[in-house]
């Protein structure tokens, strides 16, 4: 495929899924006289059969959790979920970004969840495996109708995004989290709009950010900053200025996780090291290799996210002493699972499956 072909999208290559019985890719040997089409997102709607996502992982602060979509637009190179794609027969490279899945009757299964007698709640994390404010949330307004569900049920609901569209969700979000039943994540990676262009191509610039953080903030929701993932030897020295930034814009905590290259993660991040950062490429994976015992990647619990060793120690403390110089390093606060209740229970007549 030709340059112009993949202008917005994260990745290059397309390699078939590891599941697949025969590997394709696609090639450009030079001789095509036109520039080929670029590529376009397809989205195609999936009936689901359950809508709450359960894990056990130790390492992860929420035990449920809803995605909305599969695949996601903003094509961040980096991005962990990317091996999910394979399940569907479909590559975690371009196909990720650019063939998406709805699913249409969230809002729907969630009422249903909700209703059954021995639901019992907790909190439900938008998001994880995709962005729930992907461009196509504009149009489907799947997140949306998520969020009025919790509102009517009186759920409470932690969320995760890198979208400014979430501002657009304030008027349900504010009134939750004022009954302390919300809470918003902003994933900030960089200041660097020429960084954030190449690595997060379809996302909100990084000024949007935290233009959002002060947003949502203003409107009461409380607002922890994800500096997420962290690459050391390419957004690593902006730690301190990021959280500086959010901070000023009303963020009350921070988190943040280093670089994770599972399964075919690695050659996608590899193939964008070369093109866009040749002359560090090797420095960048040494260094990672260095945080992960000497492997691309460690999935043992409790090292995933941090990583080990000197580098990994260096991150953590450099961390720790901004969010307390900061005032970031409060402890977060729960939610309360204590007002659940049937929206007939709490005087909303609309009707259970269909509302307006």
């Amino acid at each position: 495929m030709s340059r112009d072909a993949l202008h917005g999208r994260g990745v290059r290559s397309n390699a078939s899924g590891r599941y697949e019985r025969f590997a394709r890719e696609a090639f450009d040997d030079g001789w095509a006289e036109e520039a080929a089409t670029p590529l376009e997102t397809i989205v195609t709607p999936e009936s689901a059969r359950t809508i709450i996502s359960r894990n056990t992982s130790p390492d992860i602060s929420f035990d449920q959790s809803i995605n909305p979509y599969r695949g996601c637009e903003h094509g961040c190179v980096y991005c962990y979920a990317r091996p999910n794609h394979a399940y569907a027969g479909l590559s975690p490279g371009l196909d990720f970004e650019t063939k998406l899945f709805v699913k249409a009757n969230a809002a729907e299964l969630l009422e249903r969840e909700f209703a059954k007698a021995s639901y019992r709640p907790r909190t439900i994390m938008l998001g994880g495996v995709t962005d729930i404010y992907q461009p196509i949330e504009r149009g489907y307004g799947v997140t949306r109708a998520v969020l009025q569900v919790m509102e009517r049920w009186r759920h409470p609901v932690a969320l995760i995004t890198k979208s400014q569209l979430v501002i657009r969700d304030i008027d349900i979000l504010a009134p939750l989290a004022a009954r302390g039943l919300a809470k918003a994540a902003i994933s900030v990676t960089t200041l660097d709009r020429r960084l954030a262009r190449v690595m997060e191509p379809r996302a909100a610039a990084p000024h949007r950010r935290v233009e959002t953080i002060r947003a949502l903030a203003e409107a009461g929701v409380p607002v922890t900053v994800m500096a997420a993932p962290i690459i050391p030897g390419v957004n690593d020295s902006e730690i301190e200025a990021i959280l500086e930034h959010c901070a000023a814009a009303g963020a009350s905590a921070a988190g943040y996780v280093v670089l994770r290259l599972p399964l075919e993660i690695k050659d996608l991040f590899r193939e964008w090291l070369a093109q866009h950062f040749p002359d560090r490429a090797g420095r960048v994976l040494a260094l990672v290799r260095q945080m992960r015992g000497g492997r691309d990647y460690d999935p043992e619990w409790g090292k995933r996210q941090k990583g080990e060793g000197p580098y990994a120690q260096l991150i953590a403390d450099r961390f720790a002493r901004a969010c307390r110089r900061l005032g970031l390093d409060k402890p977060r606060l729960p939610l309360d699972h204590s007002q659940f209740r049937r929206p007939i229970e709490s005087g909303d007549q609309q009707e259970l499956f269909g509302g307006a």
